[in-house]
């Protein structure tokens, strides 16, 4: 066999053996980044719920899927930001107030598996119109997030991240 010919068949079989690989690898969950299995999804999905009460502006709802060990210190040393449980409430009542319609898109990037907790990693894009002193205002956020779930039987209760 001439030697173009011969690189030529080597180069096709190496394309195919990538593309074969590539199709039998991890199937993933659409429109993410995460792993298609029965356990990232059920996280997903009780993501989602988060998702469409931050959209409904829905605070009992948010309320409800955090737990009452929610914690939260922003990403930052300093304890003025921390958040628990009693001052999530206040923070989403005020939050609420001010809302007057908000769009929140989150893609999904990583689920991990931490001891009892679930890390969960996204991007979100976020839509809002705002009540300020001047009156109703567009505000646009993207951003990068982490959520920190707890499993409670079936389900989970958020840790921190909201």
């Amino acid at each position: 066999m001439r030697p173009v010919v011969r690189n030529l068949m080597h180069r096709l079989l190496l394309s195919g053996l990538a593309c074969f690989s590539a199709a039998c690898g991890a199937s993933m969950i659409p429109n993410t980044d995460v792993e298609d299995t029965s356990e990232n999804r059920a996280v997903v999905n009780f993501t989602e719920e988060y998702r469409k009460a931050v959209e409904a502006r829905n605070v009992a709802k948010l309320m409800s899927l955090a737990s009452a060990d929610y914690f939260d210190d922003n990403g930052t040393p300093d304890a003025a930001d921390d958040v628990d449980f009693k001052q999530l409430r206040d923070k989403l009542s005020l939050w609420n107030e001010n809302l007057i319609q908000a769009r929140y898109e989150i893609r999904y990037r990583q689920v991990q598996y931490v001891q009892d907790r679930v890390v969960v990693d996204y991007t979100y894009t976020g839509s809002f119109r705002v009540k300020t002193p001047e009156g109703e205002r567009a505000v646009r956020r993207l951003d990068d997030n982490r959520m920190v779930l707890k499993r409670t039987g079936e389900s989970f209760k958020i840790l921190s991240g909201m």
